[in-house]
């Protein structure tokens, strides 16, 4: 079994966090980072699953990045 390591960013929304796989543009969410963690690690082994080689070659992002940076403001 293939494995390949992607990005997980994650976003506090309310009382829940969101999570993204840039990668594919996959999403899901839990109630704690780890839990949002996991749960996006299944939404993209199912994608993965079930999606045809085309359809993951389409939406596969080979290079992303994630950085900060300061802004001026006030």
């Amino acid at each position: 079994m293939a494995h390949t390591v992607f990005t997980a960013i994650l976003e506090r929304e309310g009382g829940a966090f969101v999570a993204l796989c840039p990668e594919l543009d996959v999403a899901s969410q839990g109630t704690t980072v780890e839990e949002a963690t996991a749960n996006l690690k299944e939404a993209v082994e199912l994608f993965l699953e079930c999606a045809g080689p085309e359809e993951v070659h389409r939406r596969l992002r080979s290079e992303v990045y994630v950085t900060r940076f300061e802004a001026a403001h006030g």
